[in-house]
């Protein structure tokens, strides 16, 4: 699976607007990794990447779950680190923001396994220092691996490399 290095938070969110400017409507984005490891700095970029407006503050909907975001296409920001299991992620109807008219972009999916698609593009980031991370791009079918292989090509700068050791 290929792996970004990130250097700094910018790094971080610079792959996140990678991803929004290739992103298309029902595009699900699932991201996992420890508190404060980047995800919510990921999705910030995404934003970016999908033209929200750059003033917009993008902030984690830890207590209200779904934050909605308008650019090119809208931007279901979903944070599942209170949802504790599969069955109450379906109670909330999360899933009618999955694979829609926009891109959901999904924290802790994890905690929704079992109720995601079996298609997505997910990133594990990973603490390798202060400011550092690195990111594990794993997508899953067929319009995934074509997003990675267009990420790869038309942002050679992000360093990506095909090594992971976690």
């Amino acid at each position: 699976m290929p792996v970004y290095h990130s250097a700094s938070p910018e790094q971080t969110r610079a792959l996140g607007e990678a991803v929004g400017r290739l992103a298309d409507a029902g595009d699900v984005i699932a991201l996992v990794g420890e508190l404060g490891a980047g995800k919510t700095l990921f999705v910030g970029g995404l934003a970016g990447g999908l033209g929200i407006d750059r003033a917009t503050y993008v902030s984690s909907p830890t207590f209200t779950i779904l934050h909605r975001y308008h650019g090119r296409l809208p931007l279901y920001h979903i944070d599942l680190y209170r949802i504790e299991t599969p069955e109450a992620f379906l109670s909330l109807g999360l899933d009618e923001y999955l694979q829609r008219d926009g891109v959901a972009a999904i924290e802790w999916a994890e905690h929704g396994w079992g109720m995601l698609p079996k298609e997505m593009l997910t990133l594990k980031l990973r603490y390798t220092g202060s400011d550092t991370r690195e990111i594990e791009i794993v997508p899953v079918g067929d319009r995934y691996a074509r997003l990675v292989q267009a990420l790869m090509r038309k942002f050679p700068v992000l360093s990506m490399t095909t090594e992971w050791e976690g």
